[in-house]
């Protein structure tokens, strides 16, 4: 008997913009897929291919994120939480077990078991972590086409030196996260002016 076992991952804790995206995926052991590790480790590029090859092969997926208005409202922890629970209750096949990267869990309505360094070592995980960081790239080229001034599809909304500069340049736009100390002290800075 098969056991559906979910992994769960999200990209964009970091960030000072975009949302936090969370994707959970249910591997099907009868069509392995080669080359699954934590999504950091991998070229944008191979990621783009692993995560075709993850969302035509796998028994089911699914990708939900919290944007930047719910990560002020409840906080960035929180918000990977919720994120994490929407995609775990949009997967197509309920899953038996869940795995979550990391040292918490969301509430859920399966078992569900936190595993430090689980992008590394679990597949499921890995391939949640790529199908995260890929759409919440994909999310950030779009931003920038929004608001060009940020070079979004630069830094992808982490806060490089770049990103700081025109955050004080030109204020947050609404996509920024406010509860986030830089984006706290452009907008003191732009309410000065």
């Amino acid at each position: 008997m098969l056991q559906l076992i979910a992994g769960v991952d999200e990209a964009g804790r970091g960030p000072l913009a975009g949302p936090v995206v969370a994707a959970a995926v249910i591997l099907d052991p009868q069509q392995q897929i080669i080359g699954l590790k934590d999504s950091k480790k991998l070229s944008a590029a191979k990621r783009a291919a692993l995560s075709d090859e993850i969302r035509s092969k796998a028994l089911a997926w699914a990708i939900a994120l919290a944007d930047a208005k719910e990560i002020d409202q409840i906080n960035i922890l929180q918000a990977t939480m919720l994120a994490m629970q929407r995609a775990v209750n949009q997967l197509k096949s309920a899953p038996q077990r869940v795995l979550v990267d990391g040292n918490r869990c969301p509430i859920l309505d399966y078992p569900v078991e936190a595993i430090i360094k689980g992008d590394a070592t679990v597949a499921a995980i890995s391939a949640a972590s790529i199908l995260a960081k890929v759409q919440r790239d994909h999310i950030m080229l779009q931003l920038h086409e929004q608001y060009p001034q940020y070079d979004f599809e630069q830094h992808k909304g982490y806060p490089t030196k770049r990103h700081c500069e025109l955050l004080m340049q030109f204020g947050p736009c609404p996509e920024h996260r406010r509860s986030y100390a830089p984006v706290r002290l452009a907008l003191q800075a732009s309410t000065q002016q």
